[in-house]
């Protein structure tokens, strides 16, 4: 047990005792346990399996390549359509935590199993990705910027064209396109 995530679980104004439920199940499949990105998180041989984080109207267990797992209890949601890969075990009460319990458990048994496997997920390319007609135009008629966004990290392209794609009106995706330009120009990311 690791003194960070007692201190992580002491400071919770919500979801403590939910987060020490979720603790106790994972920590009894042998997983180190390791303060990670502010959350509890669990690893096998240093390979990240398992997460417990909490938002506002429920507490979850991430599962870093939920989208390998069988889910014959149909409980593993894709947090937005944008996720590829991981996948969460959302739960609102204590109740359904003690109630599903033997069920975490076998999921994480999975997750250990997938990471001795080695398997890895199938990700989505940057081409398979839409390019707004805005942007397209763009990359058309500037040379110097197509050349840069190639450059790009393939991470980076596509926050930038998920970005762009987001918005619903052709007004705020040009003002959007407009205003990351020149960081597209520097080699930066949206957040960089």
């Amino acid at each position: 047990m690791n003194p960070k995530i007692d201190e992580f679980i002491d400071r919770a104004t919500k979801w403590q005792k939910e987060f020490e439920k979720l603790r106790d199940i994972v920590l009894a499949c042998d997983l180190t346990e390791e303060l990670k990105w502010g959350q509890p998180c669990y690893s096998y041989q240093k390979s990240n399996i398992v997460l417990i984080h909490g938002f506002k109207d429920y507490c979850a267990l991430l599962f870093f390549k939920g989208s390998l797992l069988n889910d014959p209890s149909g409980i593993l949601i894709q947090q937005t359509r944008n996720v590829q890969v991981a996948r969460q075990i959302r739960f609102t009460n204590m109740k359904e935590i003690t109630k599903l319990a033997k069920v975490i458990k076998s999921y994480i048994y999975e997750a250990i199993e997938i990471e001795r496997a080695g398997l890895k997920p199938k990700l989505k390319k940057t081409a398979d990705f839409k390019v707004v007609e805005e942007f397209q135009k763009k990359l058309d008629k500037r040379p110097a910027l197509r050349t840069a966004f190639e450059k790009l990290t393939p991470g980076r392209q596509k926050g930038y064209l998920l970005y762009f794609a987001s918005a619903k009106q052709a007004k705020t995706r040009e003002s959007r396109i407009e205003k990351y330009i020149p960081e597209i120009l520097k080699g930066k990311g949206l957040d960089d």
